[in-house]
């Protein structure tokens, strides 16, 4: 059985995913409407990856009889100066959603929930590889900035990113 403190900060890191999926879709749509085709194609990839992260903690839930209390979506801002404005922005979220993994694994140790602290492993590891990627992408960003057909070329390469279902969700799909 979860801590009921375990069990509140579950829901609201599901609420803090379903927020992420709901920025990544503006990112998305912002780059899209600004001609970035590519762009916008990385961020619906990551649209979909939160998604299915909150999915994987709606499943964990259920799965320890625990309720998921949908919370209400806090607004995401809509528009963004540059590209690199964006991919700047999600690396720092990306860093606070692993504070907030950091947070959930803290609570589970502190209940020796070792089923807990076995799950949100993944999502520890899944977080050095968003912040890597956010990283990536801005180092690959400020190297074509200003250079038009450098950006042409970085955003045709984006467009042929393709998502891959999260495994803890593979297996039940």
């Amino acid at each position: 059985m979860l801590s009921t403190r375990l069990h509140e900060a579950i829901n609201a890191q599901i609420n803090a995913e379903l927020w992420s999926a709901y920025l990544y879709l503006a990112m998305s749509l912002d780059a899209e409407s600004k001609g970035y085709k590519g762009v916008a194609n990385w961020f619906y990839v990551q649209f979909q990856e939160e998604q299915d992260h909150a999915r994987i903690f709606m499943n964990y839930l259920n799965s320890r009889d625990a309720k998921v209390e949908l919370l209400p979506i806090d607004p995401v801002p809509s528009a963004w100066n540059t590209v690199l404005d964006m991919y700047k922005q999600t690396l720092e979220h990306e860093k606070k959603v692993t504070s907030m993994i950091n947070n959930l694994a803290a609570i589970a140790n502190d209940d020796r929930d070792f089923a807990s602290i076995n799950r949100l492993v993944w999502f520890i590891d899944e977080q050095i590889e968003e912040e890597e990627s956010a990283r990536d992408m801005i180092f690959t960003v400020e190297a074509v900035e200003g250079d038009k057909y450098g950006m042409y070329m970085l955003d045709k390469e984006l467009a042929t990113r393709v998502y891959t279902t999260a495994s803890p969700l593979a297996a039940t799909v």
